[in-house]
Formats: C-alpha cells, sequence, structure tokens
C-alpha cells in the first residue's frame, strides 16, 4: 500500500477527491487481464481491492501487488507499449482513472499537475531503487544503503497519516457509487 500514500501524501484533498469522482471501479476476477505487455493502456490504476500479477514474457511474473499499489503510470510518461503484463490474481477492485480525462486536468489545472507529477516523480524513483536492490542479486544496493525494502522515504513519513486518511476517505466516497463491468 505505500505507493498510494506516495502519490496521496503529496496531492490534496481536493485532487483525491476528483480523482475518486472521475475514476471508474471496476470489480476483477481471477485472471482478468488488465494491462497487457506489449500494448498501451488507456488508464491510471489504483488497487482497491486484491491482488495484481505483473510478468514479462522474457521473466515470467516479477511482482506481486497489493491494495493500494499504482499500474498504468508509466504509460501517463511516456508512449512506449507497455512493459508488463497485470492480471488479477483472485478477485478484486479497481479504480481506473482515463488517461485522457486525466491528461486534460494536468493540462488545465497547474497545482493539480505541479502535485501530481511530484508524486509520481517520487513513486517512479522509488519503482527504480526497487528495481535496482532486487537486479543486484546477493550485493544488494538497499541492504548496503542500510535502507528496509518496507521502509518509506523520510521526506514522505510526515505524510504518510495524511495520504493514509485520504486513501480511507476515498474507499469510503467509492463504495456509494457504481461499478462498471
Amino acid at each position: 500500500m505505500r505507493k498510494v500514500l506516495y502519490i496521496f501524501g503529496l496531492l490534496s484533498d481536493a485532487d483525491v477527491a476528483w480523482m475518486a469522482q472521475t475514476g471508474i471501479q471496476r470489480r476483477l476476477g481471477d485472471g482478468d487481464v488488465i494491462i497487457r505487455q506489449g500494448e498501451s493502456t488507456d488508464s491510471l490504476i489504483i488497487l482497491l481491492e486484491g491482488e495484481l500479477l505483473v510478468t514479462t514474457r522474457r521473466a515470467g511474473q516479477i511482482a506481486r501487488l497489493g491494495v493500494g499499489e499504482v499500474v498504468g503510470e508509466i504509460s501517463l510518461v511516456d508512449s512506449a507499449p507497455t512493459s508488463a503484463t497485470i492480471t488479477a490474481s483472485g478477485n478484486g477492485l479497481a479504480l481506473f482513472l482515463d488517461k485522457t480525462k486525466l491528461m486534460q486536468k494536468l493540462d488545465k489545472d497547474d497545482g493539480f499537475g505541479s502535485r501530481f507529477y511530484h508524486a509520481l516523480a517520487v513513486f517512479l524513483a522509488d519503482r527504480l531503487r526497487e528495481a535496482r536492490g532486487s537486479s543486484a542479486g546477493n550485493a544488494n544496493i538497499s541492504d548496503e544503503m542500510d535502507i528496509s525494502a518496507d521502509e518509506l522515504d523520510v521526506g514522505i513519513l510526515d505524510r504518510v497519516t495524511v495520504a493514509g486518511e485520504r486513501f480511507s476517505r476515498m474507499l469510503r466516497t467509492l463504495s456509494g457509487s457504481r461499478l462498471s463491468n
């Protein structure tokens, strides 16, 4: 869940409310592919319930993602085809933010854009550190720097409580809205 904490910790309450109002909730069934490697994606996706598997053609399964994880974010930054397939493992629920609507909001609202891109940069930096650590084999870079894989960046620690409250509020808001199949 720490990924959503990075993002929601840097966004405002109004930003998170906009995401909850704009996004479409979708039930996920076991084996549902929500992003296919090599294809484009039209959504930023926040996992609200369940688990996702991340696989690549070359390496097979490379990660399991839980509640609060965000996928599809790289496709907001570049136009290259997706680098992995994301599949539901069991039943779940996700919030899909349409890329076109999100880009329009980013273009129109400078404050939101600044906060969102800052949060995305922090999020991607964390993901890069994780990837470097796991690819280093026994000489884990994170271990060398004495940073636990589950430890949050010091700069975000003061925002974690607020981010958790924002995520909980969003979940409560979404529980009363309609689902898309």
